[in-house]
C-alpha cells in the first residue's frame, strides 16, 4: 500500500523532533579541551556545533521548514528550504573560509620573519622555535605551541615539523617547515637568508590572494542573485498560482519535486565552486610524522596527561597522516 502525504509529513516530523534531541544532548553536553594535543574531527565538529552561530542558524533552518511544510504540505519543499538555510553560508559565502586563509598565510610570514629575526641573533633553531610561538599570531599560535611541546620532550626537530606539516595542512606552511626541516637535517648555513626569500615570495601571494579575493566577490554577488530571483519565482508560483503546482501534491509530484530541487541543488554547487578557490594541496609527505609511543609518555608526563589520552593523541595524528595521502 502506498502511503500518503500525511504519514510522509507524520514521518518527517518524528525524524526532525529525534534529530532534535540528538543536538540539543551534544550541545548541552560539554568538551574538556586538551591543549597538549591538537582536536580531534569529532571534537571540531562537536565544537562547530554548540557554536553560537550554527545554533541560531539550526533553530532559524527549523523554522523555516516548518512554516514551509505547514503552508505547502510538501515534506520535499520543507526539506528543501531547510537545508538551503542550514548550507547557505557554505554554497553562497566562501568569502570567510578564503579570509581564513588569508589571515594563517598574513601569520604565517609574520612568524617566518619573527623566526628569522630570532636566528639572526645567533640562536639556534631548537631556541628560536619555542621563542617565537609565544608571540605568534593567534592564527597559528596553538599548533606552534604544539611544537613547543614536542621540542622539550625531546622528539627529533626534523619529525615534530612533519608533525607540525600535519596540523597546518598548508601548502604555504610547507614551504617553510622543509626549509627548516632540510636545515636540521643537513645543518647549513644561510637560513636566515632562505627565510628571507620564503617570507617574501609568502606575502607576494598574499597581495595576489588579496587581488583575487576582491575580484570573486562580484562572481559571488551574482551566484546570490541567481539563487534569490529563483527562490522568489518559486514562491510566486505557491502563492499565485495554486493550479499550476497543485500536482506537486501527490507522491509522485514529491517525487519529481526532489528531483527538481536536486537539480538545482547541482547547479548550486557548481556556481558555488566557480566563485570560489580551492587552495593548493600540502606537498610534505608525512610517512615519518607519527610520534612514537615512548615520545607520547613523556609528552603525557610533561603535559598531565593521562595514557589513555597519549593514545588518543597517536590516533588523532595518525588520522592527520592518512588524511594527507
Amino acid at each position: 500500500m502506498t502511503p500518503n502525504l500525511d504519514t510522509l509529513i507524520a514521518a518527517m516530523i518524528a525524524a526532525g523532533f529525534a534529530g532534535g534531541l540528538v543536538l540539543l544532548g551534544v550541545f548541552v553536553r560539554g568538551v574538556t579541551p586538551n591543549p597538549a594535543r591538537p582536536p580531534s574531527r569529532l571534537e571540531t565538529m562537536v565544537r562547530a556545533l554548540r557554536s553560537p552561530a550554527l545554533t541560531s542558524r539550526l533553530a532559524g533552518a527549523v523554522v523555516v521548514g516548518v512554516l514551509t511544510l505547514v503552508l505547502t504540505r510538501w515534506p520535499v519543499a520543507a526539506a528543501g528550504v531547510t537545508a538551503l538555510v542550514m548550507f547557505w553560508p557554505w554554497m553562497f559565502g566562501g568569502a570567510k573560509v578564503e579570509a581564513a586563509q588569508i589571515v594563517r598565510l598574513e601569520a604565517l610570514v609574520m612568524w617566518t620573519e619573527s623566526l628569522r629575526d630570532t636566528i639572526t641573533a645567533r640562536a639556534s633553531l631548537e631556541q628560536a622555535i619555542p621563542a617565537t610561538a609565544e608571540t605568534a599570531p593567534p592564527a597559528i599560535r596553538p599548533a606552534l605551541t604544539r611544537l613547543t611541546g614536542l621540542v622539550r620532550a625531546r622528539v627529533p626537530l626534523d619529525r615534530a615539523l612533519l608533525a607540525l606539516s600535519a596540523e597546518l595542512q598548508d601548502a604555504s606552511a610547507d614551504k617553510v617547515i622543509g626549509s627548516l626541516i632540510l636545515n636540521v637535517r643537513q645543518r647549513g648555513t644561510g637560513l636566515a637568508a632562505v627565510l628571507t626569500s620564503l617570507a617574501s615570495a609568502a606575502r607576494a601571494e598574499l597581495d595576489q590572494r588579496r587581488r583575487i579575493m576582491a575580484g570573486r566577490s562580484s562572481m559571488r554577488r551574482s551566484v546570490q542573485i541567481v539563487v534569490i530571483i529563483t527562490i522568489g519565482f518559486a514562491i510566486f508560483l505557491v502563492i499565485f498560482s495554486r493550479a499550476y503546482v497543485k500536482p506537486y501534491g501527490s507522491i509522485g509530484g514529491q517525487v519529481t519535486l526532489a528531483v527538481v530541487l536536486g537539480l538545482f541543488a547541482a547547479s548550486f554547487m557548481w556556481m558555488r565552486k566557480l566563485a570560489g578557490g580551492e587552495p593548493a594541496q600540502p606537498f610534505l609527505a608525512l610517512d615519518s610524522a607519527a610520534i612514537g609511543d615512548a615520545d607520547l609518555r613523556v609528552v603525557a608526563h610533561l603535559t598531565g596527561l593521562s595514557a589513555q589520552e597519549a593514545q588518543e593523541l597517536t590516533a588523532n595524528r595518525s588520522a592527520r597522516v592518512g588524511a594527507r595521502r
